[in-house]
């Protein structure tokens, strides 16, 4: 697995095989293969009049959803989209589904002063390669669907990431809602936390935990030891 493409989010397709689909994401343009069955067409104009729109996300960690009209019902998680929804309502196709969980509109502008708290809502969360959902998470993706909550969009992964927003020349100048990137021996970039107080970071490893930060890297209390080497720290 490489990613996730949570609930609402729109792709198109670029190949077919058999039961498979090659899929290219809208959001951030990342391609893999899923199951043809996992999919519902949409026109054109659906997906134009859901951008448009005020669509909203889901708050809780889990939502149920149903429609009157034939009593199916949806199990969704966190950070979930809603595509043409008014908050408690939202259509699929020709069928309109009633949540009664919390959900909010996906903020038009960029908010940083909720990128902390949103963040905390994923602690201890299981660490999941190619996850973005609350039932698993890597590092890139939980800084993706947190950052997108909060109204801005950002690249699949940490080394994408890092290519966004100003440089902060030092650690102690970071402020709640900053990336911190860190990279291996090779010079690459492999992990990002977000930073959520001086010298504190959330970031997935193992699962979503606070660990403190200094110009060296992530120190884990846990291990008592330094586990990822600083790279840089950007501010969207």
């Amino acid at each position: 697995m490489v990613t996730q493409i949570l609930f609402g989010e729109t792709f198109s397709i670029l190949e077919e095989r058999a039961n498979w689909l090659l899929v290219r994401v809208h959001s951030d343009t990342y391609e893999g293969w899923i199951d043809k069955k996992q999919s519902m067409p949409v026109t054109d104009e659906f997906i134009e009049k859901a951008k448009e729109s005020s669509n909203h996300i889901i708050t809780d960690k889990t939502a149920v959803c149903y429609c009157k009209n034939d009593s199916t019902y949806l199990l969704l998680g966190k950070g979930s989209r809603l595509p043409l929804s008014t908050g408690s309502t939202f259509h699929l196709g020709n069928k309109v589904f009633t949540t009664i969980s919390k959900t909010k509109a996906i903020p038009k502008k960029f908010s940083v002063s909720k990128v902390a708290a949103t963040a905390i809502e994923y602690l201890n969360v299981p660490y999941l390669w190619g996850g973005r959902s609350i039932m698993g998470v890597d590092c890139s993706g939980l800084v993706q669907i947190v950052y997108h909550m909060c109204g801005l969009d950002l690249p699949r992964d940490a080394s994408q990431q890092a290519l966004a927003g100003k440089a902060i020349d030092f650690v102690d100048e970071a402020l709640p809602g900053d990336l911190a990137f860190f990279d291996n021996l090779a010079g690459e970039i492999i992990h990002v936390g977000i930073i959520i107080e001086p010298g504190k970071i959330l970031h997935a490893s193992g699962q979503v935990k606070i660990d403190t930060i200094d110009h060296n890297g992530i120190f884990s209390l846990e291990q008592g030891n330094y586990t990822h080497s600083l790279r840089i720290i950007k501010r969207l």
